[in-house]
């Protein structure tokens, strides 16, 4: 038997998984209505299991979920949500392996095989998580062969924080050789800042979440 942690603002949504966690003898179920008060339950209790809905707290960003979970490795988490975006999946489960999904539009034998799994540390994606993470990732795939071999490591080195210079120096070529790579990569990805070659980046799988934040 495990501790619980509800991290999800509908009142309707806690009760239905207070009442399912708590037919199994032994489990502890606690609430948590904002990230401070996640933070501070899972301080207690660094082993728990949080079924959350991300749509509903006070996460800035996904960037913020995974630092936490990566604070607490202890523990594992349950996604449950309608409205996930498939880049936000793609980029939780690809980070951490902590992370199941399900959706609370789904039968609810998804959420009790979730649980199930959970409880002895192994992941649960639903049939729909999965389908969606095949999807972004082949539009992943499309996006990656829009970009040549050399635009593809320059837009891997912007992500890590170097510089143009730092990237010529490197590629043994001018500054203005790669300004030159730069802005016909982000006119192919239709972007305009490094803060989105970033994103991109952690998208397509050229750079994790642990190289960036390194």
């Amino acid at each position: 038997m495990r501790n619980y942690i509800l991290a999800d603002n509908q009142e309707l949504t806690r009760f239905a998984l207070e009442s399912l966690l708590k037919k199994e003898e032994g489990n502890a179920v606690y609430k948590a209505y904002d990230k401070a008060g996640l933070v501070a339950l899972l301080k207690e209790h660094e082993s728990a299991v949080v079924l959350l809905d991300y749509t509903l707290f006070d996460f800035a960003d996904e960037d913020q979920l995974l630092i936490v979970a990566e604070r607490f490795s202890l523990s594992d988490w349950i996604l449950i949500s309608d409205e996930l975006t498939p880049q936000f999946i793609r980029r939780v489960v690809y980070s951490s392996h902590q992370f199941s999904v399900v959706y609370k539009d789904g039968p609810l034998s998804e959420v009790r095989e979730a649980v199930r799994m959970v409880e002895h540390h192994s992941r649960y994606l639903s049939q729909r998580a999965l389908e969606t993470i095949i999807a972004q990732q082949q539009e992943a795939d499309k996006s990656d062969s829009i970009l040549t071999q050399t635009e593809t490591e320059i837009v891997k080195a912007i992500a890590l924080g170097k510089t143009t210079k730092e990237i010529a120096a490197e590629r043994f070529s001018s500054i203005h050789t790669v300004t030159t790579h730069r802005k016909n990569i982000f006119r192919k990805l239709g972007i305009n800042t490094a803060h989105e070659a970033v994103k991109y980046a952690l998208r397509a799988g050229l750079i994790d979440a642990s190289d960036f934040y390194i």
